[in-house]
């Protein structure tokens, strides 16, 4: 049924209005799915689920993570987020509040419950397109800040900007998460925006970021999740397209894996607000179709343009529904602090 809908949809002839139905019909299948097992079945695949995660690899699949969302052209990017290309949840005041404004509402929140002050040392790990550090950078000078992408497009796109802008305290480094181990510098930060979703072994990861920090140093996430169950990108068109090695992580699964950092506060930011935030993407997306076609055809072959631009709305559309689910109470984002502290197995 899926793969028929999604082949449906792909012509670009099915109406928004009957691909939203198919959508939510899906989102009420996998959350049913998940909340309909006995309480005895969901400790149990929760706990399967943290099991799992301590015998991978911090990431999986990144070449292929790369090519779906972060090798993809700037100009895409550019027409489709907002001014400060936040490739994240944003914050909404009301229903018709403007991207932008929802942009620095979120990274403001970010900066207040991370704790952030002027003079720190911050690592940004996972940084995307620097929304977070560029602001940072900005509204902290005597700050030091370090950026982190396995994306040499990400790292060229925030090293202009930040010329452009007049940042100096702002460096850029491209490295894989696997691979970045030997980490010198000790931080009194690392923010992470919604990186945690493509990633696997959270005990190896907190592991190398409680050693990057200094002892006094904390942790601030960013990341969205599922109210009460984890689940991996195993299967589908989402997980093919859009999340290959990636994961579903339940709103309490990091307070699993604190044999190095302990948790100190916790933060949920309704689900509506994600919606809003892709909703105002597609509009950007419809609004500037032809030049994002260009650029597509341009860039994975010409007719090949339409279908990938069919592609990312199908993704707005998918991530505007699955977050507006039951007045986003069941998929939203949510925010946590560690302290660098060993905490509970």
């Amino acid at each position: 049924m899926e793969s028929l809908g999604v082949k449906a949809t792909k012509t670009g002839l099915v109406p928004d209005k009957l691909v939203r139905a198919g959508i939510r019909i899906l989102m009420e299948g996998r959350n049913q799915s998940l909340i309909s097992m006995s309480c005895d079945e969901r400790a149990a695949a929760k706990l399967a689920h943290v099991k799992s995660q301590k015998t991978s690899a911090i990431a999986t699949h990144t070449n292929v993570a790369n090519e779906q969302h972060y090798e993809v052209p700037t100009t895409v990017y550019d027409l489709c987020l907002g001014p400060h290309k936040k490739y994240s949840g944003c914050e909404f005041d009301t229903d018709n509040e403007t991207l932008e404004d929802a942009e620095v509402r979120a990274l403001t929140t970010i900066c207040e419950r991370a704790e952030l002050e002027d003079g720190q040392s911050v690592l940004d790990m996972g940084c995307g397109w620097g929304s977070f550090s560029l602001f940072a950078a900005a509204k902290y000078p005597n700050g030091r800040f370090t950026a982190v992408s396995n994306s040499a497009t990400q790292k060229a796109y925030i090293d202009e900007k930040a010329h452009e802008r007049g940042i100096t305290n702002l460096t850029v480094i491209t490295a894989e998460i696997n691979a970045w181990k030997n980490v010198v510098a000790q931080f009194d930060r690392v923010v992470t925006v919604e990186m945690l979703e493509h990633l696997k072994n959270y005990e190896k990861l907190l592991s190398r970021v409680a050693s990057w920090l200094k002892p006094t140093g904390k942790l601030f996430v960013h990341m969205f999740t599922h109210a009460t169950q984890p689940y991996h990108f195993d299967d589908g068109w989402m997980a093919r397209t859009f999340f290959t090695g990636g994961q579903m992580p339940s709103s309490d699964l990091l307070l699993y894996f604190q044999s190095h950092l302990t948790i100190e506060n916790q933060w949920a930011v309704n689900g509506h607000n994600y919606q809003l935030t892709s909703e105002r993407w597609l509009e950007n997306c419809d609004t500037h179709k032809i030049a994002l076609i260009k650029i597509l055809d341009d860039t994975y072959g010409q007719g090949e343009g339409y279908g990938k631009w069919i592609e990312w709305r199908l993704f707005f559309l998918a991530c505007a529904e699955c977050f507006g689910y039951n007045k986003g109470e069941t998929w939203y984002v949510s925010h946590y602090l560690f302290n660098n502290s060993p905490g509970i197995e």
